[in-house]
């Protein structure tokens, strides 16, 4: 497909923008060359970026599997919302008394989150889940400079966390401590004791965990932490298994980071922007980025800057637009809808699980929560057939893959979340479709190792991809 830039010809032009309303102003500054913008005409850009959109895969073209990242739908009463002219029409410079319908929705979305969570404040202002996940650490490193402990420098990620966990955790400028997991794939209490100390800063942990399991020694592992005189960070991107039905802050954590993007229905990922809004106990509070919702008084809400802030992680209030969608979300459900929400996506997966166990090996026996991880290890060992094979497969039939390759501690593995709003039909089309390919690979396998074969492009070479990216068009 070619470039916008490669379809540009001089002199086509349209008429889709709308006219100047605000007074036109004499720059001092000026480009000394035009903009390089291509030259097209209204039904060329309708046409070029219809053509995107069909080599692109979401929600609305088929099931979407991907483990880790909940991939929700997004209702569309969410983007009404957010569109209505109060809300998308407003500036942030403005004067914080002509905004106090929306500093209303933060202090009411502040309420509910933290209700769910069992935090005490909640700040919006960052934009995604590996930034909240930042602004979190630096809180708990704000916390220790203050109190004096300059000498916990460590904080403990165990082996099965999201990459970005030690990524944020080294970013901050902490040593990562790894804790191994135990033989059900949950933290092993021997390693976690052993690695604490003086020099312990904290623990970043999600529960359930990468392999889809609610580690029921939670109360014991926050203890432990807490005992050396450490902070536990909840991540939480698998917040959509426990939603209404367990808190982290009563699990004993201390600071948590919402994939607001994930768990509570607004776009994710290229559909974005995200918000990956931090929640924390009293403790923390006052080490908030600036901006922090106050209702004073009188009724009206202020944004307050915290006595010992961390500073401004994102430009004023974060991404204001996302949060409107997501009280939109929360409003909807109601109390009992969130729970319900938690507790059929719990049931999908393991609707799942069960029916390809008779099939398929799965890295942990007996119940999951929201996903579940299987390994084709033997496969790949019996009949020459990788985890990536197999997802590629499926790109044939217009399923996106889950997950592979991740946890690291599982080999071949693919995970599975299927979240809660999908139909039986569809559960069943997977199950169908994942034991006619596990035939083919038994039967053929060369035929998946050329898949996918049905899809606008065949398969890429990801390796030269990821490490020489061409991100600039040359002129």
């Amino acid at each position: 497909m070619k470039l916008s830039f490669e379809k540009s010809r001089e002199g086509r032009h349209c008429t889709i923008m709308p006219p100047l309303d605000v007074p036109s102003v004499a720059l001092s500054i000026k480009r000394t060359q035009p903009l390089r913008l291509p030259a097209l005409s209204e039904i060329e850009i309708s046409r070029h970026f219809s053509q995107l959109a069909e080599r692109t895969h979401g929600m609305n073209d088929g099931f979407y599997p991907l483990g880790s990242c909940t991939m929700k739908y997004n209702p569309k009463i969410n983007d009404k919302m957010a569109a209505m002219s109060g809300f998308a029409d407003i500036h942030p410079l403005q004067p914080l008394h002509t905004v106090q319908g929306c500093l209303a929705v933060l202090t009411t979305a502040e309420k509910l989150l933290c209700d769910i969570t069992g935090m005490d404040n909640m700040t919006f202002q960052p934009a995604a889940g590996a930034h909240g996940e930042l602004t979190g650490v630096l809180l708990i490193k704000a916390h220790h400079l203050a109190t004096g402990q300059t000498q916990r420098t460590q904080l403990l990620v165990p082996d099965s966390a999201h990459g970005t966990n030690p990524a944020t955790a080294a970013m901050a400028g902490f040593t990562v401590v790894n804790i191994p997991s135990n033989a059900e794939g949950c933290v092993d209490l021997a390693q976690l004791r052993a690695a604490v100390s003086d020099k312990t800063a904290g623990l970043m942990l999600t529960n359930p965990n990468t392999l889809g399991i609610f580690d029921k020694q939670i109360l014991e592992i926050t203890k432990i932490v807490h005992e050396a005189g450490g902070l536990n960070y909840y991540d939480g991107a698998n917040l959509n298994a426990i939603m209404g039905v367990v808190r982290p802050g009563d699990m004993g954590f201390d600071v948590v980071h919402l994939n607001l993007h994930k768990t509570f229905a607004t776009p994710h990922g290229g559909g974005g922007p995200g918000s990956g809004a931090v929640g924390c106990k009293s403790i923390l509070c006052a080490y908030l980025p600036q901006f922090l919702q106050t209702t004073q008084a009188d009724g009206s809400i202020d944004m307050v800057t915290p006595a010992q802030s961390i500073g401004s992680v994102k430009a004023f209030y974060g991404n204001f637009a996302v949060v409107v969608k997501t009280l939109t979300y929360l409003l909807t459900l109601g109390r009992e809808g969130i729970t319900d929400a938690a507790h059929m996506a719990v049931l999908q997966a393991n609707y799942l699980k069960t029916r390809l166990s008779g099939s398929f090996v799965m890295a942990q026996e007996g119940f999951c929560m929201h996903e579940f991880v299987m390994t084709l290890a033997n496969l790949k060992k019996e009949y020459g057939v990788s985890a990536m094979d197999m997802a590629k497969a499926m790109l044939d039939y217009g399923i996106h893959p889950p997950t592979m390759y991740f946890p690291l501690i599982v080999d071949e593995a693919l995970m599975v979340e299927p979240t809660e709003t999908e139909p039986i039909e569809v559960l069943d089309e997977f199950v169908a479709l994942m034991e006619s390919l596990l035939t083919i690979a038994k039967e053929n396998p060369e035929a998946l190792h050329e898949a996918p074969t049905k899809t606008v492009i065949r398969r890429v070479d990801e390796l030269n991809a990821a490490r020489n990216p061409v991100l600039r068009y040359s002129f």
